[in-house]
């Protein structure tokens, strides 16, 4: 099982249902989403990954 990335397809899905861009991922696939909310993507998943550090400390 190769790392194909730091965000799991399944953590990508929920964070794009989160912020409200998931129909555009759906119709478009993932390079359908504009720039600011790739970010935000990005983001976002820094501060889960922070916060489920925190938690395991």
């Amino acid at each position: 099982m190769g790392r194909r990335g730091i965000m799991s397809d399944r953590l990508k899905e929920e964070i794009a249902k989160e912020l409200g861009f998931y129909d555009t991922v759906q119709k478009e696939g993932w390079g359908g989403i504009k720039a600011r909310d790739a970010g935000n993507m990005v983001k976002r998943a820094i501060e889960i990954a922070e916060q489920n550090m925190q938690s395991r400390s």
